[in-house]
């Protein structure tokens, strides 16, 4: 994960992974940069997917939840719900997914807990 430190706040040109531009801000330059001064890059995706929630605008929610670093089991448990094509629509950081199960962790079937079924 990245830190504030390596960051220029209040702006932030994020994720390197996926090439996407990024999505609509409902924070405020000031609610960025004291999100970035007291955490990780990490809270800020998380807060501007919450911001984006709370205005109804559920493609930003999800483009902005997607830049987020996520436990692998997490995002099968998204997969499971959503499908592989949600995943991969959003581009999700799947690192440490493909580093669990695999690069080609989308192709496979998970049990609730996890592990692979199939």
């Amino acid at each position: 994960m990245e830190t504030m430190a390596t960051l220029d706040a209040p702006t932030v040109a994020e994720p390197a992974m996926t090439g996407a531009p990024t999505p609509k801000s409902y924070l405020s330059e000031a609610e960025r940069a004291e999100i970035l001064a007291e955490g990780e890059v990490e809270d800020l995706y998380l807060e501007e997917s919450s911001a984006a929630r709370d205005a109804g605008d559920m493609d930003a929610c999800w483009a902005w939840l997607a830049r987020a670093e996520h436990p692998a089991h997490s995002l099968v448990r998204l997969k499971r719900r959503h499908g592989a094509s949600f995943i991969r629509k959003w581009g999700f950081n799947d690192t440490l997914a493909r580093a669990k199960y695999g690069d080609d962790w989308l192709e496979k079937e998970y049990d609730l807990y996890g592990q692979i079924t199939g």
